[in-house]
């Protein structure tokens, strides 16, 4: 599948801000062709809502977050709310090599499902196709993991992974691939109703049912818990298997320790 060397990356947990930046760094790294197309896996401290990029921040009680300790942040692809807690969150940084979204996006769930299959998980890409534009008119969508599109995962026809992409284009006219999504290890995501400002508690308590009836994690869909290094490890060797590369493990370069430090927060 990929010619050239590859990284595994496995930058452990930080804040919400720290996470999505280091997401945009190694994408505009490719873009100036002075990186590594990338697999990254890595949590989140403290737990945070992500908000895909057009989302508006009012649907969240910030408020209520802060006084929680939860981070709210904004990713920088699209998609919808994720509550980042219970999950290992994966993400690629390559070029689209001339494939179009669907293309790529499949691609990248085939390594996925690999991965997950290694765990033992009986999982399947969902075929459903919704209108995105009418879907997201709701306040029923706002909540990623409420719905699931053409090639996102499922066990048993429940969400298991929740993926977005977006793409940055080379001075050459070339594409740059970014897609990150949450791998759920347990149930905490279902919190996110929680968090949301809506018109009654009636919406509220039907947001929770859906999300009960819609989604699953590693460990309901395996009987039994799964940490984030077993599920790391699974991934990267899902993609090896998938996509034929091997991973070069290297810690960060000079210059990728710097935007890494950067973004840490100050004492």
């Amino acid at each position: 599948m990929a010619d050239g060397l590859w990284r595994f990356l496995n930058s452990g947990f930080h804040s919400g801000v720290y996470n999505m930046r280091l997401d945009e760094t190694l994408a505009q790294r490719l873009v100036a062709r002075e990186g590594f197309p990338t697999l990254r896996v890595y949590g989140w401290m403290p737990h945070a809502i992500s908000l895909g990029y057009n989302q508006r921040c009012s649907d969240f009680d910030e408020a209520l977050c802060a006084s929680r300790g939860i981070d709210v942040v904004r990713r920088p692809t699209g998609g919808r709310a994720i509550f980042h807690a219970e999950e290992l969150t994966y993400s690629i940084t390559m070029s689209a090599r001339g494939k179009n979204i669907n293309e790529s996006y499949c691609e990248i769930s085939r390594a996925l499902l690999c991965g997950l299959r290694l765990l033992g998980a009986d999982v399947e890409y969902a075929h459903a196709r919704p209108d995105l534009n009418r879907l997201y008119k709701s306040q029923g969508s706002i909540p990623c993991f409420a719905s699931s599109t053409q090639y996102e995962i499922q066990h048993h026809g429940r969400k298991l992974v929740g993926s977005a992409q977006r793409r940055y284009s080379t001075l050459e006219g070339e594409e740059v691939i970014l897609q990150h999504g949450s791998v759920l290890l347990g149930p905490m995501h279902k919190r996110l109703p929680e968090f949301m400002r809506l018109e009654d508690e009636k919406n509220r308590t039907a947001l929770r049912e859906e999300l009960e009836r819609k989604t699953t994690d590693l460990g309901a869909a395996l009987g039994r818990a799964v940490s984030f290094d077993e599920a790391a490890a699974a991934l990267k060797e899902g993609f090896e298997r998938e996509w034929n590369v091997t991973f070069t493990e290297n810690e960060f370069d000079d210059l990728m320790a710097s935007h890494a430090t950067a973004l840490l927060p100050s004492n």
